[in-house]
């Protein structure tokens, strides 16, 4: 069972224009719900590869029933923690003329500390019978900023290894606490060594606590620096589309790669390609099988001396 955690889950609600025009009135011509927030699309695509999935984190308010009405179709197990305030939307607006993709976030619910503790509880249960887990997104109001840092510590004492993808001060914290792998885009590496070049930021990285580093490159695919060697992977050309969510499909396949064995170079080939797929696909939070098969034999892995 792979584990993933969101503690600031969302309802993401995706609506497509002709187009984008500011300052003008829009005609959607659709508009599609999904449960988001990082974690749950993290777990949606390992379900859709046929592993077995939870979700944990926290829900609340009539957008949170929504949120696991939806989920109860997916394939994830909901082991959402219920808290008093209500889950947060997140608005994708998708210009059908261009493909760029507008997106607005809101905060997320006030935790209290009963309901943080609330939630340690059920996360230690979950680690018990889990193999991997993953640790996603921003923390809502309420949470201590070191968060993450203690789940961290709390998984490796479990022995479960642990995936950290967050960014700023949490990242800042949860990364002093050793987890296994980090996987931050170019701007979050870059916000958290100072450091615009990917290398030498992702090794500042490792030596800041990360065992291991996969960076998103956007376009450029993915830079890994781990203890075992240096690799870059590619895809095959440029996918237009909704980026939202490729990062967490790229999670998702790191993930299920590292349960099934898979050698560094099978994991990001596959990252890369459900990541492209995702781009490809015109709902948030989704991948389109078609271009994941097609693109998976196309990736291009080079491996750089230590």
């Amino acid at each position: 069972m792979i584990l993933t955690v969101t503690l600031n889950t969302a309802l993401d609600i995706t609506y497509r224009v002709p187009a984008l025009v500011p300052h003008a009135s829009h005609r959607v011509d659709e508009v599609t719900e999904r449960p988001g927030g990082k974690g749950l699309n993290v777990a949606r695509v390992l379900a859709a590869l046929g592993h077995e999935a939870v979700v944990t984190g926290f829900v609340g308010g009539p957008s949170g029933e929504v949120l696991r009405a939806l989920l109860a179709k997916d394939a994830p197990v909901d082991e959402l923690v219920p808290v008093e305030g209500a889950t947060r939307r997140t608005i994708a607006v998708v210009d059908a003329a261009t493909g760029d993709t507008t997106q607005l976030n809101e905060p997320g619910p006030l935790i209290s500390p009963t309901e943080w503790e609330a939630f340690l509880v059920t996360y230690g249960r979950l680690l018990e019978g889990a193999d991997a887990v993953a640790l996603c997104g921003s923390l809502p109001p309420g949470l201590p900023v070191g968060a993450y840092a203690q789940l961290v510590r709390q998984a490796r004492g479990a022995k479960v290894p642990v995936l950290l993808d967050t960014s700023g001060e949490a990242l800042r914290r949860g990364i002093a606490a050793r987890p296994d792998l980090v996987k931050p885009n170019a701007d979050e590496l870059a916000q958290l060594t100072g450091s615009r070049e990917p290398l030498r930021a992702a090794r500042d990285a490792r030596r800041r606590g990360a065992h291991t580093v996969v960076a998103s490159l956007g376009a450029e695919g993915l830079l890994a620096v781990s203890p075992d060697g240096l690799w870059q992977a590619a895809p095959p050309a440029v996918v237009r589309g909704n980026p939202t969510g490729a990062g967490d499909s790229a999670v998702a396949g790191l993930l299920s790669g590292l349960v099934e064995g898979l050698d560094w170079p099978g994991r990001l080939t596959r990252a890369v390609a459900l990541s492209a797929a995702t781009v490809a696909a015109p709902t948030a939070g989704e991948f389109d099988r078609v271009t994941y098969e097609k693109t998976l034999g196309s990736v291009r892995v080079s491996e750089h001396a230590p």
